[in-house]
């Protein structure tokens, strides 16, 4: 049985992750809105009056709100393709994945929040 795998390529693999990046900004508001607010926190971080390495460190948390909604709507995607019925593992996998954005703002909030106990106090 032949996978539907093409041949590693970097710079081909490259153009896949753009245009899923260019999709994710185009179709899923949940995705721009953590964009935002990723463009609002950097900023933020790095007018704080604290050290580089924890301007950095700030910074860097807000990557993963970024990849956890990419995940979440690629599980969502799935999801939709196999069924568009209201079926109960359909719910448990998009729960999942709602979770996964959600543990990943919970983690930016104490990163956040140790970060500028640290410096500030």
């Amino acid at each position: 049985m032949k996978l539907n795998k093409p041949k590693y390529h970097l710079f081909r693999n490259a153009t896949y992750a753009l245009e899923g990046l260019k999709d994710a900004i185009q179709h899923e508001t949940s995705f721009r809105l953590q964009l935002v607010a990723f463009a609002i926190f950097s900023i933020i971080a790095f007018s704080l009056p604290i050290d580089e390495v924890s301007q950095y460190i700030l910074f860097l948390s807000l990557f993963l709100n970024l990849i956890a909604e990419i995940v979440n709507s690629a599980i969502e995607r799935v999801v939709d393709l196999c069924t568009q019925e209201i079926h109960p593992l359909a719910k448990r996998a998009k729960d999942l994945g709602a979770t996964i954005v959600f543990l990943s703002i919970v983690f930016t909030l104490i990163v956040w929040g140790v970060v500028l106990k640290i410096e500030l106090y």
